[in-house]
């Protein structure tokens, strides 16, 4: 269903929808309008980007070929909707969507991130409700969520959505041979010995003047 993999302006008009019918019910489904500026805002967006009606329009109808988003037409209205259907597909529940929409409007997240960003959209209890669902969303085929290698100085493992193009895997921390902090210990350990009998040099000079 996600074959190739979702452009970034796919993954942005797809991301809005989940939001925006999750934190704002009353104004969902969206105008063409209200899409492009729910892309385009400046909060909950990381990168903040700039599409215009045409590049929306683009992402709509491929999301619509894959069967991820709906065309609809308002009663008695004449304008065009647009509405996620991604949940309906693959069975999605609320926890889930707000997770996924957190992943495609600002990338890689932790689930303490995950949990602190998504209360517009979701309430989760603890860590452990994030951590259930994360598991559930990376059982899929294809999975909805995988983790990312640990980043060097940080202990949380983030998550990336599996819509897209998955982040590079972070470099791995080659640690020095064990040989080498050694001989780098014993070098300086050396060259304070140096200093030190130097000093005292020093100090006897000095004393033998009086």
């Amino acid at each position: 269903m996600f074959e190739p993999p979702m452009t970034p302006q796919e993954q942005r008009v797809l991301g809005c929808l989940l939001e925006k019918q999750l934190s704002t019910p009353d104004y969902y489904p969206l105008t063409l309008n209200a899409l492009v500026n729910a892309c385009n805002q400046s909060t909950n967006r990381d990168p903040v980007l700039a599409l215009d009606e045409a590049a929306v329009l683009e992402a709509l109808q491929d999301l619509r070929d894959r069967q991820a988003v709906w065309f609809v037409g308002g009663a008695g209205s004449r304008v065009t909707k647009y509405e996620q259907r991604i949940a309906e597909a693959m069975g999605l529940s609320v926890q889930e969507c707000a997770i996924l929409a957190e992943l495609l409007l600002r990338g890689p997240q932790t689930p303490g991130e995950l949990r602190n960003r998504s209360t517009r959209m979701y309430t989760f209890q603890d860590l452990q409700e994030v951590d259930t669902v994360l598991a559930l969303m990376g059982e899929g085929d294809p999975a909805l969520v995988a983790p990312l290698p640990r980043q060097p100085g940080t202990k949380e493992t983030r998550f990336a959505h599996g819509l897209g193009e998955m982040p590079a895997a972070a470099a791995p921390v080659t640690a020095a041979p064990e040989r080498s902090r050694t001989a780098q210990l014993e070098a300086e350990v050396a060259a304070l010995r140096e200093e030190l009998a130097a000093l005292r040099a020093e100090f006897e000079g000095f004393k033998a003047q009086f």
